[in-house]
């Protein structure tokens, strides 16, 4: 049986090694912006990047942000969860989610929200039906 382990990557040496499985999800992104997104956003926004092991191997990846808001609060935004498209379906979302919450809980945080592409059908089953999470919004985008 496989063990996992989560925890937060703390240099650039080890935000390559989640590289590969968050490419999955930003597939825009090369490994240099990837690493210099998450350096300015680990410096300006206290973004976190935690990774799921499978013995020792990264299977699954967040990145989340506290935020301060006047709808929310202090809040946490969860701006990225991918797991490896050949490990999908195994509880590593629900555990890094699980992670986050946790986290947000001993860090004073009292809500914790994402938002979804509209075509992630499966993603939003996800987190309405096993997450419990609440649909409360559309998020707008508008490039300049």
């Amino acid at each position: 049986m496989a063990r996992t382990k989560i925890r937060i990557l703390k240099n650039p040496q080890e935000w390559k090694e989640a590289f590969p499985i968050m490419k999955q999800l930003r597939t825009h992104l090369n490994e240099a912006s990837f690493l210099q997104l998450v350096q300015e956003a680990v410096e300006k926004e206290g973004y976190q990047l935690a990774a799921l092991y499978e013995d020792e191997s990264v299977v699954a990846v967040t990145g989340f942000m506290p935020m301060i808001t006047l709808y929310n609060g202090r809040s946490i935004w969860v701006c990225d969860l991918v797991a490896d498209e050949e490990k999908r379906s195994k509880g590593y979302g629900k555990k890094l989610l699980n992670f986050v919450h946790q986290w947000a809980k001993e860090n004073g945080f009292g809500i914790v929200s994402l938002s979804s592409g509209l075509q992630r059908g499966d993603a939003h089953r996800f987190y309405e039906d096993k997450m419990e999470y609440d649909k409360v919004s559309y998020v707008f985008l508008k490039r300049l």
